[in-house]
């Protein structure tokens, strides 16, 4: 594994770094104060400076506008950018529309891409993607009962889904529906394009995270489809390949995570340093002298650099051996940075006292909605339980 990185990419990153601490994180008390919303005209001003600079949608294909970054470059982009809650969004890789994106690209028809993708990746629309519900398994996604039946040239859609991320405002949903029940486990569902018009789709709430609901691009949506009918030409894929086209998109969607998570911890970090060096305990005895705040730091150093070259390797096995190959390191990856991530950020909490429980700083910010990393996209068990076979077979 080369560390060597090419001058454009290390050019374009140190760009983006200073863009986000100088243009972004000044907009961050206001986004506590006030909303995701009351941002969305500046925010604009700023995307719309992105794109003339040439750093818009560095993960999407060139054909459609973006970058077309390779994973590699692009993990380095989603460390800078994840140093704020407002990056990704700016840049135009946010999740769920790059997932989303990826599948369009793939899967889609020549309809979907002029409807969907085309000004999905411009940053005109925005999407959401419909898998997880509240009375089935997160963990057992094969569980799923949103069905799709099939009535002629369309499918009927009725279910219900939640912490569909970005479900306000979005104009679309992929919809994960059982399309087969009879067929084997992992060959029942299928994924389905449901514009947000629909009859029958219908946007709960959005649903409160640690007293928080958010909005906009920032929430979660709880979902019921009731009798919601559309065409079966919006399926992606062949019927019954929903499972494959969700593992397809999951380990690039896994290393677009864990680097955004770095990028917070690179944060959490910097704040838990200057917190140390400056806030006095005594008179002129900084906080920083005292040795449990040291190991604290020492130990946040030591995770951050293991996390991060543990996804930068799992990326290089993905471009290199393919996904499959990868799995272990795509599952360890998924456990690993999550677990650092919330060890890093409390930390910088603690260090900050009654301080770091207010919206005064980013960190409660990090700490109340980045606590679902260890359970969403599988929980942290299941991952380790999956590695933990995969080591043990050849042992029988």
């Amino acid at each position: 594994m080369n560390f060597d990185l090419p001058e454009r990419v290390k050019s374009f990153v140190e760009q983006i770094r200073e863009f986000v601490d100088q243009e972004l994180i000044p907009l961050e008390p206001l986004l506590l104060q006030a909303g995701f919303r009351s941002l969305l005209p500046e925010l604009e001003t700023k995307r719309q400076w992105v794109k003339a600079q040439g750093l818009w949608a560095p993960n999407h294909p060139i054909e459609y506008g973006g970058m077309g970054l390779d994973l590699m470059e692009h993990a380095l982009v989603s460390e800078a950018l994840g140093r704020t809650p407002l990056g990704h969004y700016v840049f135009g890789c946010h999740a769920p529309d790059a997932g989303n994106v990826e599948l369009l690209h793939r899967h889609g028809s020549s309809e979907m891409k002029s409807l969907y993708l085309e000004p999905l990746v411009a940053g005109k629309i925005r999407s959401c993607f419909g898998m997880t519900e509240k009375n089935t398994p997160g963990s057992n996604p094969v569980m799923l009962a949103t069905t799709a039946t099939r009535e002629g040239d369309e499918y009927v859609i009725n279910g219900e889904k939640w912490f569909t991320t970005s479900a306000d405002g979005a104009q679309f949903c992929i919809v994960m529906a059982v399309t087969d029940p009879e067929a084997s486990k992992h060959l029942r569902a299928s994924m389905i394009i449901v514009p947000t018009d629909t009859p029958g789709f219908r946007l709960v709430r959005n649903i409160p995270v640690m007293g928080h609901a958010g909005e906009d691009h920032m929430s979660h949506g709880e979902i019921q489809f009731e009798n919601c009918r559309v065409p079966v030409s919006n399926r992606l894929g062949p019927e019954g390949q929903g499972f494959l086209l969700a593992q397809e998109r999951l380990g690039p969607g896994r290393i677009h995570h864990c680097m955004r998570w770095i990028g917070i911890c690179n944060r959490a970090f910097e704040l838990l340093c200057h917190r140390a060096g400056h806030r006095e305990i005594a008179p002129g005895t900084a906080l920083g002298t005292q040795g449990v705040i040291q190991a604290w730091i020492a130990d946040s150093a030591a995770e951050i650099q293991a996390a991060r070259l543990m996804v930068l390797h799992a990326a290089w096995q993905i471009e290199t051996i393919g996904a499959k190959a990868a799995r272990n390191e795509i599952s360890m990856i998924k456990y690993f940075v999550a677990k650092t991530l919330q060890n890093v950020v409390d930390r910088s909490l603690q260090a900050h006292g009654a301080l770091g429980m207010t919206d005064d700083t980013i960190l409660a910010f990090f700490y109340r909605e980045e606590r679902a990393a260890r359970i969403y996209d599988g929980p942290d068990e299941v991952h380790k339980v999956s590695v933990a076979k995969r080591f043990l077979k050849p042992q029988k």
